[in-house]
């Protein structure tokens, strides 16, 4: 299918080495031209990050550089004052693991590392046992997702001000915040309360996402809301012992010994595709363990055309992914437009940030769809959730009595609510009317939610003729799986990525039970896509549609894992060891070149022994020192403190009107010379600016809008919600 890839006419220098190569990979396969001054590929992480990207000979010259709409480079190649002399719209983004200025620049750095400094390492694992490195590349790759969306908004900015910026990206910062944050949303499991609190030691065994054995594999339930447990229970023929009121709550079904037996003893005899099949009858959230090549062999993956070839330099054929996004119905693979050098001229609009003046409709939900709009909020758009009493979103789900926490006023710092019943046929007409007044539309549920509702791609693209609308959905919306059930451990199941998180010893000790992947990446690869639109726009003045599956996410992710095993890079060795105090680790990783290295620094003693008697952070330190790229294990309460984290200014502490805690959450995505801080607005009680955003965006009579209220259609704050957070408030000093 031909479709106007979104970013024909930008043109990007690329100098980035190793594992953020992937960053220009996002642009590229969106259509800009990619012109990668390094070596051709030659491993297998090699071809998967720089697909569709041109290779060229020599240094960029003048002309490269004065044609170049953005850099990505290392710090120290290229002086951002000369070259915005002669192209102030430029975008330069210096590229690092710890960014510049700082006490860790010079640090080298490895997956490991960073799952070590970020936070995600300590809850890794299962309790009592060492914690687990996690599989892949997981926070390279992250980082490379982040490091796309911050450079293209800046870039948006530039088309649409005539001013371009200087950006300090660092790879540490996006994985803590696109892999699984310990301070901004998490997913409903955690009841919204804040990750820093929660255990200091790895999650309990198998309790959170349960897996049970089947007849020819494994499934994994991931029963959230109450009515998914109702479907399960009526689906194991409503036994009485488990009838009572108290099994509506998740903590129950956990802690119970008898459910979880009765569960297995259910499953045991049925095939996984026969228990995907009913349970999806029954509204369970339920998937089948598969591998990766499974995955990658499925039939969802043929059906979306999610995989293609490219020719290797010796003429072999080598399978990567066909894109991460598609646009307007047509897959965005490594296959991007020629570029119009003069289609893209920027503007004189005075933006202090990307998005001013353009107006959101964030129907999204849960994590990814949270970060998606929270992106557009920090940008500085008018970012309105539109919210349902009937069928809230399950971020609500509070260990507060009034749908707030910390986790979601984190995640939806920015925003206004409005509270609409689109069920009524008043309240689809005011939605209508509203998306008449919208730049972007946002959402994330299941395939055929929206269709049911009578709000079709077709209907709200012939209403408004430039909407940019992105979606997100757990398997994409075609394909055989694309009405299943989808959270993220049910995609980490269908996708090889549990069977892959798990100690080598152990085939039973999955564990990826408390990481939110990939919903924060998916988020920021989902708000890419509409920054994407939006630049097509400033071209061609009409929307289009994007659209992200959570599976392929994973899949791109993992793609090294498609090639051939001969192109496969140099081997590294990664190890978490104990250091000196009560469960304090510390992580490195060693090159084959860098074995006498070691051997010089630990003397006579073995590493383990040579790191176990010293503090973890003084052991990487010496590590470093040695060129070894090294770290402390640190946890999420650890970071606020943390030297890097000071240094950077990587969080920031906001007091909610609500909340008796402070709210710890992401300063920025990246340290920008021309971008200020994202405007600090609390996040919304359900439906607290209902009336207002009516009437900011509408200008309707006050008698329509009360008529509205008083029918259902547009629901306000409940007065019950707002009384409960005050008695809770007057109950609960501010701590």
């Amino acid at each position: 299918m031909s479709v106007d890839r979104p970013l024909a006419g930008l043109r990007v220098i690329d100098l980035v080495e190793g594992p953020l190569a992937p960053i220009t990979r996002y642009l590229a396969e969106l259509g800009a031209r990619v012109d990668r001054y390094l070596p051709a590929p030659g491993d297998a992480a090699d071809i998967v990050a720089n697909a569709g990207k041109t290779f060229c000979a020599g240094p960029a010259d003048e002309a490269a550089l004065a044609a170049a709409h953005i850099i990505v480079a290392p710090p120290g190649r290229f002086d951002y004052e000369t070259l915005a002399a002669t192209n102030p719209a430029l975008v330069l983004m210096h590229v690092s693991p710890f960014g510049t200025g700082n006490p860790f620049s010079d640090w080298k750095a490895s997956d490991a590392v960073l799952h070590a400094l970020s936070g995600s390492l300590s809850r890794s694992g299962i309790r009592g046992r060492a914690p687990l490195l996690p599989p892949g590349e997981l926070a390279w790759q992250c980082a490379a997702a982040q490091g796309a969306y911050v450079v293209l908004a800046a870039f948006y900015k530039a088309l649409r001000s005539g001013r371009g910026d200087l950006i300090d990206y660092s790879a540490l910062d996006g994985a803590m915040q696109a892999l699984d944050p310990g301070y901004g949303i998490n997913g409903s499991a955690t009841m919204g309360r804040p990750v820093h609190l929660l255990s200091r030691d790895r999650p309990a065994k198998g309790t959170q996402y349960p897996i049970f054995p089947c007849a020819d594999g494994q499934v994994r339930i991931c029963l959230l809301a109450p009515r998914q447990w109702q479907g399960m229970f009526r689906w194991m023929g409503e036994p009485g012992a488990f009838a009572g009121p108290e099994f509506a709550k998740i903590s129950t079904r956990q802690q119970s010994e008898e459910l979880q037996a009765a569960l297995a003893a259910f499953f045991a005899p049925r095939k996984r595709a026969d228990l995907e099949a009913e349970g999806q009858a029954h509204g369970v959230p339920i998937a089948g363990l598969l591998s990766f090549e499974e995955f990658a062999a499925s039939g969802q993956v043929a059906a979306r055309q999610a995989l293609t070839e490219l020719t290797g330099a010796d003429g072999r054929k080598i399978p990567v992914v066909n894109g991460v996004l598609t646009i307007d119905g047509a897959r965005m693979g490594p296959f991007g437009n020629a570029p119009d050098a003069d289609a893209l001229r920027p503007g004189d609009t005075a933006v202090a940030r990307p998005f001013e003046g353009l107006r959101v409709l964030d129907l999204g939900v849960i994590v990814v769809g949270a970060e998606a709009g929270r992106m557009f909020a920090d940008g500085g758009a008018d970012v309105v959730k539109v919210e349902s009493a009937a069928f809230p979103d399950g971020s609500r789900q509070s260990y507060l009595p009034y749908g707030l926490s910390a986790s979601f006023a984190a995640g939806h710092r920015g925003k206004r609510s409005l509270g609409l019943d689109l069920r009524q046929e008043a309240g689809r007409r005011l939605f209508l009317d509203l998306l008449r007044q919208a730049d972007v539309l946002l959402s994330n549920f299941k395939p055929g939610t929206l269709e049911a509702l009578g709000l079709d791609a077709k209907t709200l693209m012939a209403t408004n003729p430039r909407l940019v609308m992105a979606d997100s959905s757990a398997f994409g919306p075609t394909g055989p799986w694309a009405k299943r059930l989808g959270y993220g451990p049910l995609v980490r199941a269908a996708t090889g990525l549990t069977r892959m998180w798990r100690y080598p010893d152990d085939p039973e000790s999955f564990s990826d039970a408390v990481t939110v992947y990939p919903d924060h990446v998916a988020g920021r690869i989902s708000a890419l896509g509409a920054v994407a639109l939006l630049v097509r726009r400033e071209r061609t003045g009409r929307g289009g549609t994007a659209s992200v599956s959570q599976a392929e996410v994973m899949l791109a992710q993992f793609g090294d894992l498609l090639v051939p095993g001969d192109m496969a890079p140099p081997a590294s060795r990664s190890r978490v060891l104990p250091a000196l105090g009560d469960d304090e680790w510390c992580a490195f990783t060693v090159t084959n070149d860098q074995t006498t290295d070691l051997s010089a620094l630990t003397d006579a003693l073995s590493i383990e022994e040579w790191i176990g008697t010293r503090p973890a952070s003084d052991a990487a330190a010496a590590l470093q020192a040695h060129g070894i790229a090294a770290a402390p294990m640190l946890r999420v309460a650890d970071l606020p403190s943390s030297a890097y984290c000071i240094a950077r200014g990587s969080f920031r502490v906001d007091r909610h009107p609500y909340l008796p805690d402070p709210v710890i959450s992401e300063s920025a995505a990246a340290q920008h010379r021309n971008l200020p801080a994202p405007v600090s607005r609390p996040a919304p009680l359900m439906g607290e600016q209902s009336a207002e955003v009516v009437a900011a965006w509408l200008q309707p009579d006050p008698d329509d809008v009360k008529a509205l209220e008083n029918s259902g259609v547009l629901q306000p704050m409940d007065p019950e919600i707002l009384a409960a957070a005050t008695a809770f408030l007057a109950q609960t000093p501010a701590r």
